[in-house]
């Protein structure tokens, strides 16, 4: 009897049944993300910002070039444009001359963006209610590690 088989970019074969746990946990992982959306929009109603913006401030964790923006929020780079206006208008971010490549701008947030951005950023960290306090210290531990093992493979 054939298995049903998926190959990866490593050539690796998948079984039917891996390739249903994969898709199983990601659908976990996409409600727990879904699940955060009312938090942001009140973390963006409290802070005056539109979820674009709100996603600039947490991409711009040093100075970035704005291209460099532009992909992570998966955006035109002419979009970043009118986000950045806004936010230049409020005094959070400035653009700057990439000091290696005066042709490229850099965003860089100002002493308000700072702030701002670590505000938003710290709320967005705080786990929701009840959301993780089922979990053991190790399996927290364990979590965190999968996590970051399976961000590192993507970016």
């Amino acid at each position: 009897m054939a298995t049903a088989k998926s190959t990866t970019r490593a050539g690796a074969s998948k079984s039917k049944k891996r390739l249903a746990l994969e898709a199983r946990t990601w659908e976990g992982l996409s409600n727990l993300f879904l699940l955060q959306r009312p938090r942001m929009m009140a973390l963006c109603r409290e802070f005056d910002l539109f979820p674009p913006q709100l996603m600039v401030l947490k991409v711009l964790d040093e100075p970035r070039p704005m291209r460099d923006v532009a992909t992570a929020m998966a955006c035109d780079s002419s979009n970043l444009t009118g986000i950045t206006d806004r936010l230049e208008e409020r005094g959070l971010v400035r653009r700057a001359s990439d000091p290696g490549d005066r042709r490229v701008k850099l965003l860089v947030l100002t002493k308000d963006g700072e702030a701002l951005r670590r505000e938003v950023v710290d709320r967005l960290n705080q786990p929701p209610p009840g959301s993780v306090d089922t979990l053991t210290e190790a399996e927290l531990r364990q979590l965190d590690a999968l996590l970051r093992k399976a961000l590192e493979s993507i970016i």
